[in-house]
Order: structure tokens, then C-alpha cells, then sequence
């Protein structure tokens, strides 16, 4: 092995990047190849993309085989849930278009600006969502920006309330330190903690029900007495709410469809 590892740092081949786009049911998905000096390969079906990280110490053959391999697993991935196609559909908004979250009814409103050349939003009068956008700009264009600027303006909308529910729990069942409560559209994860007491909730949990918000307040609010995922860490959580299977059921079958 020694001898292996020395030949590939003098031998070391040439990192590269491929973009394709596999067309699969009418729906277009980005496919991002990352050749690279890596012992073996990887594969992840994204956001935006499905991604292959592939090892360049196998023959060009092996490659362009796993590369096939890799296409197909994506289509019996989209086959079998196919509520994954949603994150390749472009995000389309239109001006008079409600939007529900929680018990709270938005409606979005348009400006189109001819010197305009970036997109803002506020929060108006009775719950109105006013954005400024550039004339002439497409949907397809907007619909990134003003997904997130929908869910940093309703996140705002919601801090409030939330930050008070963070801090009731807290109070009733931990009685630990909080520094901050912030909401951001993550998408990789619910919630964080970290050990100064910030606790980060995902915008997405404000289409849940009351009880499954709860349950990840009070799963980061464990965090404050145990950082990990120890058997200890959910004595804390079931201790709190003992029956947070129920939520975390609700999350697995809905969560895929929480977005804005």
C-alpha cells in the first residue's frame, strides 16, 4: 500500500468536471461527474442536481460504465419516489397567487421596474408579498430569487411566535440557556444547535402542524443537555414528548413536499 500511495502523488491525474442532462418522463435532471483522485466513488441526488463523485485510479472504461450505471440508478430513484421530481421542476410564481402557511394566507404581488436590475421583496399590507422585480424578466428567472426571499420574509413573518414557543418549551422542560432562535430555508436538515445556545429552525417546518414543530424545537433543545445522538440524548427528547415518533412519521411522509 505504501508503494500504491507513492506512485499516485507522482502520478497524480488531472481532476475534471462533466455536466449532462438526463431527460427522464418529461422532466430534466442536471448531472454533475466530479472525476477525481479519490479511493472510490460516490453518489448523491441533490437539490438541484444528482452529483457522481467518481475515482480516477480506475480505466477510462470503468469510468464511462459507472458513469451508465449512475444514470439509471437516478431514474429508478425518480421512478420509485416520485415526489423527487418536484426538485426539477422549475418554480413558477404568479402575481395574485396565495400562499398558505400554517393558518396564515399570503398573496403575492408583482412590480415589474424598467431600470430595475435586482429582485426585493416585503411584507405589505394585509399579509401581501410585494416584489420589485426587472421588466422583462422570465419566470424561470425569478423563481429561485423569490423562493427565498418567500421564505426569509414569511420566516420573519413567523420568528415571533416561534421564538416564544422555543423559549415556553425550553422553560417547561430544560431550562437551559438560549442565545439566539433564527429560522432559514435549510433543506439539508430541520433544525440545529449549537453549544452557545443558537438554535436554527428550517423555514419548511412552518407548513408543518403545531406538533411537529414542536417535536424539532425540542429535539435541538435536547441538544442543550447532550450534543449527540445518544440513548441518553432521547431519554431527554421522549422525556419532553413521549410520543415523538408521531412526528417524526408526519416529517418522513410529508416532509419532501414542505417548500415554498
Amino acid at each position: 500500500m505504501g508503494l500504491l500511495n507513492t506512485l499516485r502523488k507522482k502520478i497524480q491525474p488531472t481532476p475534471s468536471k462533466a455536466n449532462y442532462v438526463l431527460e427522464h418522463n418529461g422532466f430534466r435532471v442536471p448531472v454533475i461527474v466530479f472525476r477525481e483522485a479519490r479511493p472510490n466513488s460516490r453518489v448523491a441526488l441533490g437539490k438541484a442536481s444528482a452529483i457522481l463523485r467518481i475515482s480516477l485510479f480506475i480505466s477510462e472504461s470503468d469510468q464511462e460504465k459507472q458513469i451508465r450505471t449512475f444514470k439509471q440508478w437516478i431514474i429508478d430513484q425518480l421512478d420509485k419516489h416520485p415526489d423527487r421530481h418536484e426538485r426539477f421542476c422549475p418554480k413558477i410564481y404568479r402575481h395574485g397567487q396565495v400562499l398558505e402557511v400554517g393558518t396564515r394566507r399570503y398573496v403575492i404581488r408583482f412590480i415589474y421596474e424598467s431600470d430595475r436590475k435586482t429582485v426585493t421583496g416585503k411584507l405589505g399590507s394585509e399579509r401581501n408579498l410585494v416584489f420589485k422585480v426587472p421588466f422583462g424578466a422570465t419566470d424561470i428567472q425569478l423563481g429561485p430569487v423569490i423562493e427565498k426571499l418567500l421564505s426569509r420574509i414569511v420566516g420573519a413573518d413567523f420568528l415571533p411566535e416561534v421564538t416564544t414557543r422555543v423559549h415556553d418549551l425550553n422553560k417547561q422542560h430544560f431550562q437551559k440557556s438560549i442565545t439566539s432562535v433564527q429560522l432559514k430555508y435549510n433543506h439539508s436538515n430541520w433544525g440545529s444547535c449549537s453549544s452557545k445556545g443558537n438554535i436554527n429552525l428550517s423555514t419548511r417546518l412552518l407548513f408543518a402542524p403545531a406538533f411537529v414543530l414542536d417535536y424539532v424545537i425540542i429535539h435541538e433543545l435536547a441538544h442543550l443537555v447532550e450534543m449527540n445522538h445518544s440513548d441518553r440524548f432521547w431519554k431527554q427528547v421522549s422525556r419532553a414528548m413521549p410520543d415523538y415518533q408521531k412526528a417524526e412519521r408526519w416529517l418522513k411522509k410529508h416532509g419532501s413536499g414542505m417548500s415554498y
